[in-house]
This record gives C-alpha cells, sequence and structure tokens, in this order.
C-alpha cells in the first residue's frame, strides 16, 4: 500500500503529486536541479542543461534566500505551468536572511520554543513572509516539495546546533503553524538529513512524508544513508535532495538505492562536476523523468 500525506487535507494536487513519486520508487529516478540564487543567473543551470542534453528536470529547486519569496513564487509558477514540479528550501537567519546568517546566528532553544517569548515571536514573524508566498502558490493549486531547516543534523546551521530533541520541537512547530494555523495544505514536507543521518533527529511518521539525505563527498549512490533512512520508515519516498555529482544511473539502481529524486546544487557543483558526457547519458536514460517525460499530476 502506497503511503499518504500526513495533512489530511492535502490539495489534490499534492495528493497526486506524492502518489507520483511514490509509485515511481525503484523504477524511475526524477532528475532535478537547484537554481542558481544570483539575481541575474536564476537560469543559468537549465539553460546549461538543456545546451548539453536537449532535456530539463522535471524538478527545479529553488530557495526563499535573500527573502527572494515574489521572485521565487514567479519561477515556481512558471515551472508549474510547464509541467514540472517544485521543491522550495530556505536559507535564512532569524535576525538575518542569508546563507551566512543560517550559518553565524546561534540561538537560545529553550527561549525559542517557549510560547510567547520575544525570540519565538521573532521567528514567527519570519515565517510570515514564507506562508505569504507558500499561500500564493497555494491559490494556483501549485503543490510545494517543501524542505525547511535542511541538513539540520551537521549542526552548521543554527537550525541544527540544538540537540535533536530541540529540532525536533522546532519542525513541529513549523508543521502547526504553517499546516494547522496558516492553512497551508498545498505542501509535501520533505525531511532533509545529511549524508551521515544521525539517530534522535526523526519527528516520527506523522510529521513528515519523504525522508531525504544528501552529500557533496565525490560520486556516491549514498547506500549508507539510504539503509539508515529506510530503517526509519517502512514506505514514505526517499530523495537525495543535494548533490555535487549524479552517479551513474546504473549505479543507483544496481545497488538498490531507489531514491526518488536526485539534485545537484547550483553553479560550480553541476557545471564543473558532471562531466557533459555524463550529464547526457543520465538525461538520455529511459529511467530517468525529465521535464519533458513528467507525467502530469
Amino acid at each position: 500500500m502506497l503511503p499518504s500525506l500526513i495533512d489530511p487535507q492535502a490539495s489534490s494536487r499534492a495528493q497526486r503529486l506524492y502518489r507520483l513519486l511514490s509509485e515511481s520508487q525503484g523504477k524511475r529516478l526524477f532528475l532535478a536541479q537547484q537554481e542558481c540564487p544570483g539575481r541575474l543567473h536564476h537560469e543559468m543551470e537549465m539553460e546549461y542543461l538543456s545546451q548539453i542534453t536537449g532535456e530539463l528536470p522535471a524538478i527545479r529547486g529553488l530557495d526563499f534566500i535573500h527573502n527572494d519569496f515574489e521572485g521565487t513564487v514567479e519561477r515556481a509558477l512558471r515551472w508549474n505551468d510547464r509541467g514540472g514540479a517544485v521543491t522550495i528550501c530556505w536559507h535564512t537567519g532569524i535576525d538575518g536572511i542569508g546563507y551566512p546568517e543560517s550559518q553565524a546566528e546561534t540561538h537560545d532553544f529553550q527561549e525559542l520554543l517557549r510560547p510567547g517569548s520575544p525570540l519565538q515571536g521573532k521567528l514567527l514573524r519570519r515565517w510570515e513572509d514564507a506562508v505569504k508566498a507558500l499561500r500564493r502558490l497555494q491559490s494556483q493549486d501549485v503543490p510545494v516539495l517543501w524542505r525547511p531547516f535542511h541538513e539540520f543534523d551537521g549542526g552548521w546551521f543554527w537550525w541544527g546546533k540544538g540537540a535533536g530533541e530541540d529540532f525536533i520541537a522546532l519542525w513541529r512547530l513549523m508543521l502547526r503553524v504553517f499546516r494547522e494555523e496558516a492553512g497551508l495544505h498545498n505542501l509535501i514536507w520533505v525531511l532533509g538529513y545529511c549524508g551521515e543521518v544521525k539517530d534522535g533527529w526523526y519527528p516520527g511518521d506523522d510529521g513528515c512524508d519523504i525522508l531525504g539525505s544528501d552529500t557533496y563527498n565525490g560520486v556516491t549512490v549514498q547506500k549508507p544513508a539510504w539503509d539508515r533512512l529506510r530503517a526509519l520508515t517502512a514506505d514514505k519516498p526517499l530523495a537525495y535532495h543535494e548533490c555535487g555529482v549524479i552517479p551513474p544511473l546504473d549505479d543507483l539502481f544496481g545497488l538498490g538505492t531507489e531514491w526518488t529524486w536526485i539534485m545537484p546544487w547550483h553553479g560550480q557543483w553541476l557545471l564543473e562536476n558532471n562531466p557533459p558526457d555524463s550529464l547526457k547519458a543520465i538525461y538520455r536514460d529511459e529511467r530517468a523523468v525529465t521535464l519533458s517525460r513528467m507525467p502530469a499530476f
């Protein structure tokens, strides 16, 4: 039996996308690509892939970094109109709005998680802009593979600098605020671990829809991470949500790593670490789902 979304009020399109991803495990691999967040370079990776392979990814990776809510929404809408799916992450601090702040900031989790505290109030106000952006996508019936607080068990972002129970409480706070208070029902909740998949950070099967792991450590199919994720959940789809190099598909399928999608990071990670011939072979493989081969959902 296929898994169901954790949101009982999930939109029909979110349910259909989730079913599509769930049904494809072990049969097809959805190709994704993170876009460059630079204001003048959002299409760089897509243009490169189109030039090299003649194809585009089925899933576009976006980021609310630098408070780019309007631009991210516009690009997500255009991708949806082309038949693709979108996944959104968010590099942000509580005080700052970018990547440096997401790493440099350190917060008192006891205060952060205390209802009514000034720090929690500041956090909730920061979330309001993301809620508005996601609500706009919901109004256009666009499902989002929502991947907040990624690489949480690495400890380099502020949201992972507490203990596992602190992160779980933070994750569940966002889940409650976004789903129950803000009424966002177009989200598919993606829990993105680092490569090791450490113990003690899982919010439970009722807390996420998809589990993932990532690595930038050379060409790897992430088999140990796959096994650890599958031990956490029996049937939820698993995603290779960030990488530096896409491994050969024969290796991925041959070792039983039934990743739902794989997504290289932007810039040099795609352009310098994935040889053109390798990209051509991957994008033209019949097991790969590209934008032109993306089923309707």
